[in-house]
């Protein structure tokens, strides 16, 4: 099962929705790392086999964060950032998870859909 690290830039309920779907999950808030460089963040995530969630748009740069590389690279990209609609997203996202291999994996979220790359 797959290990998240859930960026700043996303609600804590995000970690708590990981969570209670069974995963170990951390946010960016509980290892003290708010504020931290995007490499800083993707090294500290390949090190823990964590696969990072985010809305930073820089982690869908596959020559600066190549998915091989990592435990997976989750990429929110949403026409509205409020939190009801980033959870919502989130919620209908858990089940691809548990269908759709994440390692080494590249995925980009929008509302209605996941393109996975890698």
């Amino acid at each position: 099962m797959p290990k998240f690290k859930v960026d700043e830039n996303l609600p804590t309920e995000a970690a708590e929705l990981f969570a209670g779907a069974g995963h170990d999950t951390v946010t960016v808030g509980d290892q003290r790392m708010i504020g931290e460089p995007d490499a800083n963040l993707a090294t500290v995530c390949r090190r823990e086999g964590r696969a990072v969630v985010t809305l930073d748009l820089g982690f869908a740069d596959i020559r600066t964060y190549p998915p091989s590389d990592y435990a997976g690279i989750i990429v929110l990209r949403l026409a509205r950032l409020d939190k009801p609609r980033v959870l919502s997203v989130l919620q209908r996202l858990l089940p691809v998870l548990e269908r759709e291999p994440l390692v080494g994996k590249l995925w980009i979220v929008e509302e209605t859909s996941v393109r996975i790359r890698g």
